[in-house]
C-alpha cells in the first residue's frame, strides 16, 4: 500500500469515527410526552413525527437514539436536552 493510500484510508476512518457519535435519550418519570416531543424538535430538529416516535421509544424501551454526527455538533445539543430537565448523554 503506498503512503498516499495509507494516509486516504486514515482520513476515512477518521470521518467514520467522527460521525459515529449519537445522543441516547432516556426515560424518566418526570417529564411529559408533549413536553419531550417540543424539546427535541427544537433542540435536535425533529419533525413532530420523529420526535414523537423517539418519546414512545424511551418510555417502551427506556432509552434511543435521538441524534447522530460529530462529537462537536452533539455536545450542545446534549447541554440543551439536560439544561431542559431532560436524561441523555453521547456515546
Amino acid at each position: 500500500m503506498s503512503v498516499k493510500e495509507e494516509i486516504s484510508e486514515e482520513l476515512l476512518l477518521e470521518e467514520e469515527t467522527a460521525s459515529n457519535n449519537e445522543i441516547v435519550l432516556f426515560n424518566d418519570e418526570v417529564n411529559t410526552f408533549d413536553y419531550v416531543i417540543e424539546t427535541l424538535m427544537s433542540v435536535c430538529e425533529h419533525t413532530p413525527e420523529q420526535a414523537e416516535q423517539c418519546s414512545l421509544i424511551v418510555h417502551h424501551n427506556g432509552k434511543c437514539t435521538v441524534k447522530t454526527g460529530e462529537y462537536k455538533d452533539l455536545k450542545p445539543r446534549c447541554s440543551k436536552l439536560l439544561e431542559a430537565g431532560l436524561s441523555a448523554e453521547i456515546v
